[in-house]
């Protein structure tokens, strides 16, 4: 495996350059998510009847496969890393809104009652109070969804070059350089396990009185989808 860091001059990148392409494509979309599904689920758990008709959208967009999402978006944004951040921002809202409405949920309400005593309001309660002490079961659904972001960036490839470090599968068949793939798979489980690690530890430096070993887990409210499916199925 002479050739496991000498990368195609077509893919105009370097391996370092690859990587950091490579983060930008999945992180971007998962804050941009975040972003997204903190007033989406500050309404769903201030408006009960609301959650159910959003988790159904949320879960109806996840079971879009991406390469039906890049065919809409390719008119309008056209081959760029766009087409590939807008579809995993939009699947990682099935992973964090309701991990934030359920941690969001778990405040007890006698500390709710105690910050509006003290004269929180609506808005000033939830980012104060309620999204502090949810921060672990957030955390958890960051996990999930960066993690699946990490892995789903490898389909753009499919669309101009834009797959970051899935680009190396293209190329390791077109040139049959298989260490190319090796390349890939083990850089892309290097950087989901590094990425990983550091929400840990930010779950542990944002709630010091959780004990070490309690990790909450995010709940499932879906099937397989395009996160677990999106190298098999070639979506």
């Amino acid at each position: 495996m002479s050739g496991f860091f000498t990368i195609p001059s077509d893919l105009q990148h370097s391996w370092t350059g690859l990587i950091g392409l490579h983060l930008r494509e999945a992180l971007i979309p998962v804050v941009a998510g975040l972003l997204l599904a903190l007033p989406i689920a500050q309404l769903c758990g201030r408006f009960r009847w609301l959650y159910p008709p959003v988790l159904g959208l949320t879960t109806v967009l996840y079971a879009i496969p991406s390469l039906a999402f890049f065919v809409v978006l390719i008119d309008y944004t056209g081959q760029t890393e766009l087409t590939v951040m807008i579809p995993l921002a939009l699947y990682s809202l099935v992973v964090l809104i309701p991990a934030i409405v359920d941690g969001v949920r778990s405040v007890p309400d006698e500390t709710l009652a105690a910050a509006t005593a003290m004269g929180f309001g609506p808005v000033r309660r939830y980012t104060q109070v309620q999204l502090p002490i949810a921060a672990p079961a957030i955390i958890a659904g960051l996990r999930v969804a960066t993690a699946s972001s990490i892995s789903l960036v490898s389909v753009g490839a499919l669309i101009g070059n834009q797959g970051a470090l899935g680009n190396l599968l293209a190329a390791a068949q077109k040139y049959d350089r298989p260490e190319l793939a090796v390349n890939a798979v083990i850089t892309m489980a290097v950087l989901a396990i590094a990425c990983d690690a550091l929400l840990v530890l930010l779950r542990v430096l944002l709630t010091p009185w959780m004990p070490r070993g309690t990790q909450p887990r995010a709940k499932s409210t879906v099937g397989p989808g395009p996160f677990e499916e999106a190298e098999v199925g070639a979506r």
